[in-house]
């Protein structure tokens, strides 16, 4: 089996981490995996905002998000690197263009022993009242707007692949 089809095979969402930080050689990797990812039109439109899991402004969204979440849990589970992409928010792509980008990262993350967990829940508070404040606070370019985040680092636990049924969720014509 090839390396690829391996790491999709293994990948799972890791909810633990040791706090061990990520080397400048594994972020690299991670972020030129997501900027290799393919746009529509090549349009190239994602921007990577590296954050250090300890930074304050990631305790003060997970306070404006409130009941949103569990209360013994913080949306970034501990990691100690957050990767948050956003994109152009007037171009149709951006939402799936990002998605890709944060799937390959998070193959890559596998293929590099690391774990990863995506995280879609903060796109509420990312677009909400306080919007402009992250933007500004993340540097997101001019017109772009938060699409998705992914926590990166050593796994702290191991977690079982998710199972799936072929013959319910695929068609074959």
């Amino acid at each position: 089996m090839s390396e690829i089809l391996k790491a999709i095979a293994s990948r799972s969402s890791i909810r633990s981490y040791t706090g061990e930080k990520l080397t400048d050689a594994e972020l690299d990797a991670l972020l030129d995996a997501g900027l290799r990812a393919p746009t529509a039109t090549n349009r190239q439109e994602l921007h990577f905002t590296v954050v250090d899991g300890g930074d304050p402004i990631l305790f003060e969204i997970q306070d404006a998000m409130g009941p949103r979440l569990r209360p013994t849990l913080n949306f970034w589970y501990d990691g100690p690197t957050v990767i948050l992409i956003s994109g152009e928010s007037a171009f149709r792509w951006t939402a799936v263009d990002a998605g890709i980008a944060v799937e390959n990262i998070a193959l890559a993350a596998e293929a590099l022993g690391l774990g990863s967990v995506i995280l879609g829940c903060l796109k509420a508070e990312m677009v909400g009242e306080r919007r402009n404040r992250y933007a500004e606070f993340f540097r997101f370019p001019e017109g772009y707007d938060f699409q998705i985040a992914i926590a990166v680092g050593r796994k702290g636990a191991e977690k079982e692949p998710h199972t799936y049924d072929r013959a319910k969720q695929v068609t074959v014509l």
